[in-house]
């Protein structure tokens, strides 16, 4: 274990715990909501939270950002146990990558997201909690949209 899993790892999963609240509400006939315009369904925006987390579990094993990755399951965006069951084996391997790097790593390591943009695995996990925050308040809007109630934490995090 390093100080970033013993330390900050506890209250990222409170930002993760999010995710799995909102899956709480869902139902599959929910996921394949979209709003007008351009808008993806709620399942695909779903379905790319994960992707996401995807891209940071590796840049976590490789030091090298690429967010090219797309899971082409085919009824993984429309699938709520489908969905909560892969966000649930992304979360044990992003805890496990975490868990694996070392203080050196921590402190000596960077992660090349390309384009001159080159960070600490700290910072990285602090971005990908913000891809986090942008994703629900993204799907907020899907909720209020659809009338759906959302977690108390939900409505004090996000509302």
């Amino acid at each position: 274990m390093n100080n970033l899993t013993e330390n900050y790892y506890p209250t990222f999963e409170l930002y993760q715990s999010l995710r799995a609240q909102l899956m709480d509400t869902l139902t599959d006939e929910d996921l394949l909501f979209e709003t007008s315009g351009e808008n993806i369904t709620l399942g695909a925006l779903c379905r790319q939270i994960g992707e996401t987390e995807h891209s940071y579990i590796q840049s976590f094993r490789t030091f090298t950002g690429d967010f090219d990755y797309r899971n082409d399951q085919p009824g993984l965006a429309e699938s709520v146990e489908r969905l909560v069951a892969w966000f649930a084996v992304l979360d044990t391997e992003l805890k496990g990558v975490l868990s694996a790097l070392s203080q050196d790593d921590l402190a000596n390591r960077t992660i090349d997201r390309g384009g001159g943009f080159v960070i600490s695995p700290t910072i990285q996990l602090e971005i990908y909690k913000e891809a986090l925050l942008i994703f629900y308040g993204k799907a907020d809007v899907y909720l209020k949209a659809m009338g759906k109630p959302r977690p108390e934490q939900w409505s004090a995090w996000i509302d």
